[in-house]
């Protein structure tokens, strides 16, 4: 049988090659992350005063914790697998993030590729926003999401753009290598604005 406390909403605080990472999680599934911090403390405020009110410090989904940790580290891994609880969302956002899921480790996709798959041909724009929303970076790759052009664009997790390039660099470093020119990663360019 089931225990209220299974369902309950549980933080895990941990450090890996990216900073201190904060993700929430109940049950089975994975409900926020975030890297990238200089602290734990600073990875908890980072969740938010609605988030935090609703939940616990404590353990839950330790292989999760290792498997970002490798990943961290350089460990191939796309996390199709982890269950997700993303609450309400519109049509529109569960069909971009599906769609972000899919990009696999080492390779990318644009704004206006992913509007495509997610068969919102016009929407480029909308996806960034979309991909700005995301609460669970990583896992929905958002990283692997450029703009127009090759692109850097924008990622709104710690450290920005930085960090979407840093890890970029790490799945570029590591991924199989591709078998068609299709399958490599885009070179990267960086860009101040836009995403």
């Amino acid at each position: 049988m089931k225990s209220k406390q299974d369902d309950a909403n549980t933080i895990v605080l941990f450090n890996t090659a990216l900073g201190w990472m904060a993700m929430v999680g109940a049950g089975k599934a994975l409900k926020r992350l975030t890297f990238g911090h200089e602290s734990p403390e600073t990875a908890l405020d980072h969740l938010g005063p609605v988030i935090r009110a609703d939940a616990r410090v404590g353990p839950w989904n330790q292989p999760l914790v290792k498997r970002l940790q490798a990943y961290a580290k350089g460990a191939q891994d796309d996390f199709r697998d982890v269950l997700l609880d993303l609450g309400k969302q519109t049509d529109f956002q569960r069909k971009v993030r599906e769609c972000c899921r899919r990009v696999a480790y080492g390779r990318t996709s644009s704004y206006g590729e992913l509007a495509s798959a997610a068969g919102y041909s016009r929407a480029a724009r909308a996806v960034g926003s979309c991909m700005a929303g995301n609460p669970i970076a990583l896992i929905i790759p958002c990283h692997r999401i450029l703009a127009s052009g090759g692109r850097l664009g924008g990622y709104s997790v710690r450290q920005g753009t930085c960090m979407k390039e840093r890890l970029l660099g790490i799945e570029a470093a590591t991924a199989a290598p591709a078998t068609s020119q299709k399958a490599r990663p885009r070179r990267v360019t960086r860009r101040a604005s836009g995403r």
